[in-house]
């Protein structure tokens, strides 16, 4: 089994904090202090939320601002379009802020959701038969019918 730890600078531990559970997640204790958060998405998925200072001492590299800087987007797929909406509406009450248009290619919802520092979520739904089969056999029963 892999796990997967995505690390995200932030400029204020406790707004992220603040806002990841928002979206429903659980915050780690035992990996959370003044300079990190560990944000649990699920048994397999783990968010590190660190102070940019912090963040800093994992590389060498300069570390982008994601206000401005697209660096990676975290794309996470949900069981519904709704429950993409769900997680939407609450991101963005929490601080959140989508930063373009819903996408619908028909066997794939998409939306766009900022933290409050930039740093891209993406959350998908995707049609089961697209996900098994490839987006072309969706597409080819979907003309048929």
């Amino acid at each position: 089994m892999t796990d997967i730890f995505v690390n995200l600078p932030t400029a204020d531990l406790e707004r992220s904090k603040a806002f990841y559970t928002a979206l429903g997640c659980e915050l780690n204790p035992l990996f959370t202090d003044e300079n990190a958060a560990c944000v649990v998405w699920d048994e397999n998925i783990y968010f590190m939320v660190l102070t940019r200072e912090f963040f800093a001492t994992f590389t060498d590299k300069e570390v982008a601002d994601p206000r401005t800087t697209a660096q990676a987007l975290t794309a996470l797929s949900r069981p519904s379009r709704d429950e993409v909406d769900a997680v939407l509406a609450a991101g963005i009450a929490a601080g959140g802020v989508e930063p373009r248009p819903a996408q619908d290619y028909g066997f794939m919802y998409s939306r766009d959701l900022e933290d409050p520092d930039g740093n891209v979520l993406e959350f998908l739904y995707m049609d089961p038969q697209a996900a098994t089969q490839g987006p072309e056999a969706y597409l080819a029963e979907q003309a048929q019918q």
